[in-house]
């Protein structure tokens, strides 16, 4: 070739631009994964209409948008989104539709983070690869979660309990998993 530096030039431009977007795919796959994960999270969770909020990720920064019913609602899909792994924060805009209206009842309140602490723990479950997530049903009351079903070892039963206690706001842990003989 008779102009080896171009050559040189164009193939470190070539491969920093092949860096640069494997870098960019990298990011949108995580991006993707992550809102994937929420969008679950606040489906599984029974005091929230997940069809009226509205997810985008971007770079670990999740965006709610859209309408729930009240203060507690908006809180509670913030704090079910945060707890995810991968998100680094979240930008809450969704609107109060009865914005006047605020539940102050503690035992509604505790039964909102009781659910809040069954789903988070559910999804962290589901997604741990090392858990059989569908095989273990989770049950909260008063922020002690109780885990049941059968698990293949001891060390998938550890893992699930360990998950469980380093929940946020979880005060208990009852252990009522088996492990199969098989």
């Amino acid at each position: 070739m008779k102009h080896p530096t171009l050559a040189l030039m164009m193939t470190l431009t070539l491969a920093s631009l092949s860096a640069m977007a494997a870098n960019d795919w990298k990011d949108g796959a995580k991006d993707a994964w992550i809102d994937g994960k929420a969008e679950t999270t606040l489906l599984l969770n029974g005091n929230l209409n997940a069809f009226t909020i509205d997810t985008d990720v971007k770079n670990g920064v999740v965006t709610l948008t859209g309408e729930v019913e009240s203060d507690v609602d908006k809180a509670l899909a913030a704090e079910l989104v945060a707890g995810l792994d991968g998100v680094s924060s979240v930008e809450n805009q969704l609107i109060v539709k009865n914005d006047g209206k605020r539940n102050t009842d503690p035992k509604a309140i505790s039964a909102l983070k009781d659910a809040k602490i069954a789903t988070v723990v559910k999804t962290s479950l589901l997604f741990e690869p090392e858990t059989s997530g569908t095989s273990i049903d989770v049950d909260v009351s008063n922020s002690v979660v109780t885990l049941s079903g059968t698990v293949d070892s001891d060390a998938e039963k550890d893992l699930a309990i360990a998950k469980a206690k380093n929940t946020k706001d979880v005060v208990g842990v009852v252990d009522k998993l088996t492990v199969s003989k098989g």
